[in-house]
């Protein structure tokens, strides 16, 4: 039976859905129901949510961790000024153009590069659209595997390290950020080789879908080659410190930016407005994240007042469904949630609700995490939940009605229909489902490289 507590937690999520779908920005009303929620569900409910708000946001913004987001937004901030982009496809396309589909994977590739600098899968798609659209309409590509790639291509910014969503899911979970970066690797990297291996398949089957592009001469090949080398330097000296402990993602954030400032102004790429710019949108990007996480923390103090993720544990363990079961509902949800939220919102919104319910599943009777169940700890449950969370956030980027990658993508091919890229989306939306497949089924591919780098 549904206590008083539990269906204030049910209408104060359908509240939250609905200011959501009536535009109102997710922070103010995260703010406004999980206020509001806890106001009511305590008694001296509005004495106590005063009381906490003197303190709240200073003591959730003062988090030595968080200090990494504006670093690293400003990162990819500079980076898409400098023009690495650029860099990035015509060494890649020197790579792989004149494979028959190649100019599509030469895009692919780029993104992928450009995602580890830029961590922000919008701005990757953004920004290699521009980049590629005009090569891929050189050499005559169809307009759904042109649009479809890019937009595909966008999504591995949001996984491969680093990249902020990961950064914020992982201070919400109090998972090991450094930790989730390693776990992230693996199934990135595998991203990239199933979208390159399905933009081949796709060409085999269509050939006029994906001419092949020129070889490049001896001297575009060279240039091509050493014009990527700066961006894979900042990609070795970021990551590779981190993964070799030489320092926490908070300082090798700060490097990066001083390693792309450096590269840009020493190539001459980089104008007063163009620093002043990407300040301007670190302080708007930072400053939207954190108030988004202020409404998450009010929202994870309403639900815990109301005890909603410990109802739902308890439901879900007396319905006798297995573990697995748990996990793909959870992801399955995820999916479609990611039809109407963007995948930030989506991170900031749900994971401190589904997080709860699997961690406290894991913590009672019926275990999933330890014993009979999945047969690890809970922090591995933690980041390997967070990896395939991810994934089937990316899909929602690519996923109608929102599908936020393909609007920017058809925003700047104005001349493909929509319909067609949401038609080239279909082979790497069906991979994606394959990807998240193997990594259920095996998790060491999440879980390996943590293990060995941490030990």
């Amino acid at each position: 039976m549904i206590t008083d507590p539990v269906f204030l937690g049910f209408a104060g999520l359908v509240t939250l859905f609905a200011l959501i779908v009536l535009r109102m920005p997710i922070a103010y009303a995260m703010i406004l129901v999980g206020g509001i929620g806890t106001a009511l569900a305590v008694p001296n409910g509005t004495t106590m949510m005063m009381s906490q708000l003197k303190t709240l946001a200073f003591g959730q913004f003062s988090i030595y961790d968080l200090s990494v987001i504006p670093m690293f937004v400003l990162m990819g901030a500079l980076s898409t000024r400098a023009g690495f982009s650029q860099s990035l496809f015509r060494a890649t396309n020197a790579w792989l153009g004149w494979l028959r589909g190649g100019t599509a994977m030469a895009a692919i590739a780029a993104c992928a590069g450009f995602g580890a600098v830029a961590g922000s899968s919008l701005a990757t798609a953004s920004t290699m659209g521009k980049v590629a659209l005009p090569e891929l309409k050189r050499y005559n590509y169809s307009g759904a595997l042109a649009t479809g790639s890019l937009a595909a291509g966008g999504v591995l910014g949001i996984l491969i390290p680093p990249s902020v969503v990961l950064i914020v899911y992982a201070i919400i979970v109090e998972a090991n950020i450094v930790t989730m970066f390693m776990a992230a690797l693996i199934p990135g990297l595998m991203a990239v080789v199933f979208f390159l291996l399905t933009i081949a398949v796709y060409v085999a089957i269509w050939p006029n879908a994906g001419p092949k592009g020129g070889a490049k001469d001896r001297q575009d090949f060279r240039e091509a080659s050493l014009g990527v080398i700066p961006i894979l330097v900042i990609f070795a000296v970021v990551l590779g410190g981190i993964y070799a402990g030489f320092y926490s993602p908070t300082p090798a954030a700060a490097v990066g930016v001083f390693l792309v400032w450096l590269i840009g102004t020493l190539k001459g790429r980089f104008t007063r407005g163009d620093i002043r710019g990407s300040l301007l949108e670190t302080a708007s990007t930072s400053g939207m994240i954190y108030l988004i996480l202020l409404g998450a923390e009010l929202m994870k103090i309403y639900m815990s007042r109301v005890r909603l993720p410990q109802f739902t544990a308890d439901w879900i363990s007396n319905s006798g469904l297995e573990p697995m079961t748990v996990m793909i509902l959870l992801l399955v949800a995820l999916i479609l949630l990611g039809m109407l939220l963007d995948s930030l919102s989506m991170i900031l919104l749900v994971i401190p609700f589904f997080w709860p319910v699997l961690s406290e599943i894991n913590g009672g009777p019926y275990q999933i995490a330890e014993g009979a169940g999945f047969g690890m700890s809970t922090q591995d449950l933690k980041i390997w939940f967070g990896i395939l969370a991810l994934i089937v956030v990316e899909l929602g980027l690519i996923t109608p009605p929102v599908g936020m990658n393909v609007f920017v993508i058809s925003a700047l091919a104005r001349d493909t229909p929509m319909s067609e890229t949401f038609k080239g989306i279909v082979p790497f939306f069906l991979v994606e489902i394959l990807r998240v497949a193997i990594l259920l089924a095996f998790p060491g591919l999440v879980l390996w490289l943590p293990r060995v780098l941490s030990g």
